[in-house]
């Protein structure tokens, strides 16, 4: 059976990504992660990136790109991270005026479908994040299953976000096997709180950075087992469905280095894989 693996997403430490890159991603290796998706090169070149990645030992399995710069240059992005070994890109975050709902989301589809089709014909997957505004009602459905059905598996498979799966009301376990066959990365996120208030979460420009926005008392990102989430039943229904890999995410770490959340966070996840 093929190594399921446990990836990091660089965003949950991406001041120190800016700081030192390599020296952060030496120790995302040493607290036992294979792999680790990008968001945002911070200036540097895909080719030095590869060879770093190769010298430590990690893969760079995926990469969260922003739908604008996919829309600008989409054989850019596809050769920038085939150069680094990606296996999958991902649309990590719509503006409002493209989400489900909005007057552009209808381009989104067709954009995305577009795309996905130049992925694999270069030998990648395209795969959509979510967060929680995908889970309105669009046509009787959620608006992430009406892009789901819109654009078919050959051209768009899922990255679902735990946390923001939760948080919009579903099972995450239950909403994983939903996509069984199709879910071959998993977004492993957990929190405290409850939905309402101010937008609890950051939103990701190109650069990788913040807006400084997400200062939600009433909620919190935890590392994960240390939140909400039942991460025994998710692991388990990724496995039972097909995940090739889990990314550990934390888009805040309050009054812990992001690198310790990322210890606390591996330790759960390799107590059930």
């Amino acid at each position: 059976m093929e190594k399921v693996l446990i990836g990091y997403q660089l965003y949950s430490a991406r001041e120190e990504m800016a700081k030192d890159f390599r020296g952060t991603l030496e120790k995302v290796k040493a607290l036992g992660y294979d792999a680790v998706e990008f968001a945002g090169l911070f200036g540097r070149d895909p080719k030095a990136i590869r060879g770093m990645l190769d010298e430590i030992g990690l893969k760079g399995l995926s990469a969260h790109v922003p739908y604008d710069t996919i829309c600008a240059d989409m054989d850019g992005v596809i050769a920038d991270y085939k150069t680094i070994g990606c296996d999958y890109i991902t649309v990590p975050f719509l503006g409002e005026q493209d989400r489900p709902g909005a007057a552009g989301f209808a381009r989104v589809i067709s954009t995305i479908r577009h795309f996905g089709e130049k992925c694999k014909a270069a030998g990648l997957s395209l795969l959509y994040h979510n967060h929680d505004f995908e889970f309105v009602q669009l046509s009787g459905m959620h608006g992430l299953d009406f892009l789901y059905d819109a654009v078919p598996a050959p051209y768009l498979e899922t990255e679902i976000d735990t946390c923001w799966a939760r948080y919009a009301g579903e099972n995450p376990a239950d909403y994983i096997r939903k996509y069984a066959g199709r879910c071959p990365v998993i977004h492993l996120k957990d929190y405290v709180g409850v939905k309402g208030g101010a937008q609890p979460y950051a939103l990701i420009r190109a650069d990788g950075t913040d807006d400084g926005k997400n200062e939600n008392v009433a909620f919190q990102f935890m590392p994960v087992g240390h939140g909400c989430q039942d991460v025994k039943s998710i692991l388990e229904a990724g496995m039972e469905s097909g995940a090739k890999a889990f990314i550990v995410e934390q888009d805040q770490w309050y009054d812990r280095h992001p690198l310790e959340a990322a210890r606390m966070s591996i330790e759960t996840v390799k107590k059930y894989i």
